[in-house]
């Protein structure tokens, strides 16, 4: 099985070490360096019409790099589009990870990255992929990235957790997710007009039992520096 590797603590590497005949599959463009065993080739992967929701109602390219020990072992490295950080889960047929427009980086072969819809409030307001989401299922290793710093949270029964929508990486599928606005009191006009003034917009109220990885930076609202 592959081994999958994060180098690096400002804006890391994936580094992936793959023995003869395993392979990877990963965001178009994510290759960065490759040894000379190695083939890499774009993929439709999962089929004509999951590659056509993955591009059209996400951040997802069309085509995927696929990344395979033709000539023997090899290690290649891999980045994301945006600076930030790297998070390696496991996917499991018992525990799955739904994935925010932009987030996914690489993964196993034995993981697919299937389309499935969102709720209706997620399909509206959300921010996280429109009324059709990704979600990682299977076997084997995913990485997805996160703008900025990442952190991972644990979610368990009664005790709800409540993150800004533009902040989320992944989340355990396992997980309820409810998409609204603060809780600032004085009803739902109160909470409206607080909700603009306050700039934090809509949030995602996530129940259950399971994981939520977030991100720092907000790619929505980032203004870079202009150059002088």
């Amino acid at each position: 099985m592959p081994v999958f590797t994060v180098m690096g603590e400002n804006d890391p590497f994936l580094h992936v070490s793959l023995r003869k005949n395993e392979r990877i599959f990963s965001e178009s463009g994510a290759m960065v360096m490759m040894e000379a065993p190695l083939q890499v080739k774009g993929q439709i992967r999962g089929g004509l019409g999951r590659a056509l929701m993955r591009r059209f109602t996400s951040d997802e390219s069309f085509f995927q790099q696929e990344i395979e020990a033709v000539g023997g072992d090899g290690d290649c490295l891999l980045s994301p589009a945006l600076p930030g950080d790297i998070e390696l889960l496991d996917v499991t047929p018992n525990s799955s990870y739904t994935l925010s427009d932009g987030c996914f980086l690489a993964a196993d072969s034995g993981v697919q990255i299937n389309p499935r819809l969102n709720t209706i409030g997620g399909g509206l307001f959300g921010g996280t992929g429109g009324f059709v989401i990704m979600e990682a299922v299977g076997q084997g290793k995913l990485a997805v990235s996160g703008f900025g710093s990442t952190f991972t949270l644990d979610v368990t029964p009664g005790r709800d957790v409540v993150i800004d929508n533009n902040h989320a990486v992944a989340w355990s599928s396992t997980l309820h997710h409810e998409i609204g606005m603060p809780r600032t009191g004085g009803g739902f006009f109160g909470s409206l007009v607080n909700s603009v003034t306050s700039g934090e917009g809509l949030i995602i109220r996530f129940s259950g039992q399971g994981r939520v990885v977030i991100c720092s930076r907000n790619k929505a609202i980032f203004h870079p520096p202009a150059a002088t």
